[in-house]
């Protein structure tokens, strides 16, 4: 059984910076990928970041160059570092991991991130 706790999200104003955790527990087949979504009121859930086993990480457009995914593969957790912030990303950010190829995927609970114009 995957379980996925996230911790890090906040209040802060636009331009300053957090950095949310996700600690994933249960076979490391299943925490193959690990990533971040992420869901504002009245909007779908989207992108924010993906990352592999072995480091490979995908973005979504509108926070490239501004996050930064990566993960410790030895504590099974992905960490999400953004600067940069805006209002427009306020948002429940919720963590997400699946294994290869099997159509799989898990959720956490979901974080608040909160930005102040």
């Amino acid at each position: 059984q995957v379980q996925l706790v996230e911790s890090g999200g906040g209040l802060v104003q636009a331009g300053g910076s957090l950095r949310l955790s996700c600690a994933g527990s249960g076979n490391s087949f299943m925490l193959n990928t690990m990533g971040w979504y992420r869901q504002a009121p009245g909007k779908q859930r989207e992108l924010v970041a993906t990352i592999t086993r072995g480091g490979t990480t995908n973005y979504g457009d509108s926070v490239k160059g501004r996050f930064t995914i990566s993960r410790d593969n030895g504590k099974n957790t992905v960490y999400l570092q953004m600067n940069s912030l805006k209002p427009e990303d306020t948002a429940v950010y919720s963590c997400n991991a699946r294994p290869p190829s099997t159509g799989l995927q898990y959720w956490g609970r979901g974080t608040q991130v909160t930005v102040s114009s």
